[in-house]
């Protein structure tokens, strides 16, 4: 568990998830209005900039509020977030839109790509452990204002071009969980800070991958996070039936 105290997580949740809504710097204003913490906004900024020195939030030059790095994004989805339980209708309807993919690997992973990419507004990327790459989805990253930046995009897009570059992105996971998070250095270099990939490990027969989806790192991890694992135990699953 972090060593922050109870009121300083609750700020560093409230920024995040306000910054997931509007990808704009969150100020202590906004979050005194907006939110209701008990707290003075001049104590709010004190724990803002306690926050930022312990690398939780950093302050984009141009603006007086702050936004949170990749550690904060971890540590909220670690021990602040609660996943979202995907409905039986949401469920069913995963399983129907690949199902009748499921007699050749290939085909399969290209429909689930192109399902998780729609249902997240992300681009949905899978690779298996013979350097197949499938993805779909490129433009839905091209909406979001992170992507503005053609350095971050080319980047990315860069990536996406390689499975070994892919492999070697998700080979960077560690611990026995079947779903991994990578956000922004974990991934690669300065242009990669605002990205993040969500992904699920997978097995059919003697062959193993993993499925998921590259995009802004603020996505709504409490709902993409068990998409991502459904799809591949749907993987696994419609493999060996």
């Amino acid at each position: 568990m972090t060593d922050l105290t109870d009121r300083q997580t609750q700020i560093l949740r409230v920024i995040v998830e306000e910054y997931t809504a509007t990808a704009e710097p969150v100020g202590s204003e906004t979050l005194d209005k907006k939110h209701n913490l008990g707290v003075s906004p001049a104590t709010i900024r004190n724990e803002m900039a306690y926050l930022t020195k312990q690398g939780y939030l950093k302050q984009p030059h141009t603006s007086a509020g702050r936004v949170p790095t990749p550690q904060a994004i971890k540590l909220y989805i670690s021990e602040l977030m609660r996943e979202k339980d995907l409905s039986v209708t949401e469920e069913v309807s995963a399983k129907e839109t690949i199902w009748e993919k499921r007699h050749e690997l290939g085909n399969l992973l290209r429909q689930a790509t192109k399902e998780l990419a729609r249902r997240t507004n992300s681009i949905g990327v899978a690779v298996t452990d013979d350097a197949r790459l499938y993805h779909a989805g490129y433009a839905h990253i091209l909406d979001l204002p992170e992507f503005y930046d053609i350095d971050i995009t080319r980047n990315l897009l860069t990536v996406l071009d390689e499975a070994a570059q892919m492999i070697r992105i998700f080979d960077q996971a560690v611990g026995e969980d079947s779903i991994h998070v990578l956000v922004g250095d974990e991934i690669g270099g300065q242009f990669f800070e605002p990205v993040s990939t969500i992904f699920a490990d997978f097995k059919v027969g003697d062959r193993t991958g993993r499925i998921g989806i590259i995009g802004s790192c603020r996505v709504d991890y409490s709902y993409v996070i068990p998409l991502v694992r459904h799809f591949g135990q749907l993987i696994t699953n419609l493999t060996t039936a």
